[in-house]
């Protein structure tokens, strides 16, 4: 799959150094498979969640979240926002 984009990736993990590896751990994973549907990704993915349309990935054991619109067709996963626990509880992802 496609990530669209690693700079979000990056730019969270400046501001919170500990996130690097488990980000781009996530990354690697996501980039070296091709998921054709939710129950494939699950299967890979045990901490990982439906918000509506967006997919919430526990990252780093739970310490982040990642929220992403998956398109499975296209094998495309848009980062929508890379946030704290703490900042994913109070709900600043948005909808």
């Amino acid at each position: 799959m496609k990530i669209i984009s690693n700079r979000a990736l990056r730019a969270f993990a400046s501001k919170h150094p500990a996130a690097h590896e488990p980000l781009q751990g996530w990354r690697r994973v996501i980039e070296k498979n091709g998921f054709g549907n939710w129950a494939e990704l699950k299967r890979t993915f045990n901490a990982v969640g439906k918000v509506g349309e967006l997919t919430m990935f526990d990252i780093g054991g739970k310490q982040y979240r990642l929220v992403a619109y998956i398109r499975f067709e296209k094998q495309i996963v848009y980062v929508k926002a890379v946030l704290t626990h703490r900042e994913c509880d109070k709900g600043a992802w948005g909808s």
